[in-house]
């Protein structure tokens, strides 16, 4: 581990409960509007703490899920307001609207499974939120969604940290790992696509 993560998770261990959890809100939120941000591991941190009986871990839970979800939601309300901008026959006019169209029915079709995935898709979360805002995808079903899959993936990092105790640190290998893993097959799928619509037309 660095000196300066370690200097940092000596701070946050030094920090008042309140400040504690106002962090990991804030973290929680931001890195979904900002990446890359280790989010991720301040979560699994604030499960060590909560093992350790520095912090209440279901507070931990319930603000890492806000903030995760807040800041997805934000990235879809931009998302929306570009969309808008995009669709105005005025505006844009080079653009294949024709195109765009299509593809925005089709994510409003299939689209709610990127939403509830994607908070375990750590490099595309914030891609995910813009796109199914751009395709004006329904709120109410987003919100549902991207609630439930922040606090699904919230919960199990807080339960690694919580149970790993002092090495919690492990977990950043199994993210990262688990990153590059789902960030091939993405790749592949992508190609996998392209390929696929190239031989239909």
């Amino acid at each position: 581990m660095g000196d300066v993560f370690t200097s940092v998770i000596d701070w946050v261990v030094a920090l008042p409960p309140g400040w504690v959890y106002a962090l990991v809100l804030v973290v929680s939120y931001v890195e979904n509007v900002v990446p890359p941000i280790p989010g991720d591991m301040l979560v699994v941190f604030g499960g060590y703490m909560a093992g350790a009986g520095l912090v209440n871990p279901y507070v931990v839970v319930a603000l890492a899920t806000l903030g995760g979800f807040g800041g997805f939601m934000t990235m879809y309300s931009m998302g929306a307001r570009i969309g808008y901008a995009i669709m105005d026959p005025t505006r844009f006019r080079w653009l294949p609207k024709a195109r765009i169209e299509s593809a925005r029915r089709h994510l409003k079709r299939w689209g709610f499974g990127l939403v509830a995935a994607n908070r375990f898709l750590s490099g595309l979360r914030s891609v995910i939120s813009l796109t199914v805002g751009l395709a004006h995808m329904s709120v109410g079903r987003t919100a549902l969604w991207s609630g439930l899959s922040a606090f699904v993936w919230t919960a199990l990092l807080v339960a690694g940290g919580y149970f790993l105790g002092e090495n919690w640190t492990e977990v950043s290998g199994v993210l990262q790992t688990y990153g590059w893993v789902l960030s091939g097959l993405v790749v592949v799928f992508i190609i996998f696509q392209i390929v696929r619509f190239r031989r239909q037309r």
